[in-house]
């Protein structure tokens, strides 16, 4: 199966692709919106270009396991998603993926700005990674 993984944010959402039987994952984008709509609209057009056959939304949980506004937010994009693109949607936990993101770049010789551009697709990537690993120990 081939999966989209999505790492949202209020400004910049990033997208990767992987594969469940390779367990190849590789950032794909980011989706750079501050419209929900537009947002949805957009990640959809992205699976449809990738030829996906699921979803998996980065489930930003507060380090203590709990919901704040952020899982909140991307829970309600889960919803949308799932109303609009007549495929799974799942949620995952995607605490500290934006942490290890930063790491992968850190000795990378990128600048501030490139970081920045390729941070949240990579992030989506460590999430998607994450999610396909834990997935198959299940």
């Amino acid at each position: 199966m081939l999966y989209l993984g999505i790492d949202p944010g209020d400004r910049r959402t990033g997208l990767a692709v992987g594969d469940s039987d390779t367990g190849i994952v590789s950032p794909v984008g980011v989706v750079e919106t501050r419209d929900a709509a537009q947002r949805v609209a957009l990640i959809v057009q992205a699976a449809v270009e990738h030829g996906v056959d699921a979803l998996v939304v980065g489930l930003p949980l507060n380090m203590d396991g709990t919901t704040g506004p952020a899982a909140q937010k991307a829970e309600a994009l889960a919803a949308q998603l799932r109303g609009t693109c007549g495929k799974d949607v799942h949620l995952h936990d995607e605490r500290l993926s934006s942490f290890a993101a930063d790491g992968q770049m850190a000795q990378s010789g990128l600048t501030h700005k490139q970081k920045k551009e390729r941070r949240d697709a990579l992030a989506a990537a460590v999430m998607l990674k994450d999610y396909l690993t834990t997935r198959e120990e299940r």
